[in-house]
């Protein structure tokens, strides 16, 4: 099992820009798919973008293309999530995930992860 924790979140005006990062402890992140989800009050916890075991297959939620970025770093066991052009539909608890999955796959639902960090929250005021 393999442990994570957010941190990077906080209050930024609409157009700003936020890093989140996701250090992973216990077991080597180069193992896992590694995604971030986020769930609004009141909402159900949505898919934000993976990036694959390779690191070079990226997939995001069309409301976020274009907006963010993922990255990994296996080496500092560390994986990233750049958010500029916020905006206040952002606003959120973001979390990053870990998967055991196959070198290229991509997983994309809140089941195929089996490890959670515990969140970081984001507010993006208008």
């Amino acid at each position: 099992q393999v442990q994570l924790v957010e941190s990077g979140g906080g209050l930024v005006q609409a157009g700003g820009s936020l890093r989140l990062s996701c250090a992973a402890s216990r077991r080597a992140l180069s193992d896992y798919a590694m995604g971030w989800f986020r769930q609004a009050p009141g909402k159900e916890r949505e898919f934000v973008g993976v990036i694959s075991r390779s690191g070079d297959i990226i997939h995001y939620t069309d409301s976020v293309k274009g907006r963010f970025t993922i990255s990994r770093d296996n080496a500092k066991n560390r994986v990233s999530l750049q958010m500029n052009s916020l905006k206040s539909e952002d606003t959120a608890i973001y979390y990053c995930a870990a998967a055991s999955s196959a070198y290229f796959d991509t997983p994309r639902t809140v089941y195929e992860y089996s490890d959670w960090g515990q969140g970081t929250q984001v507010t993006v005021s208008s």
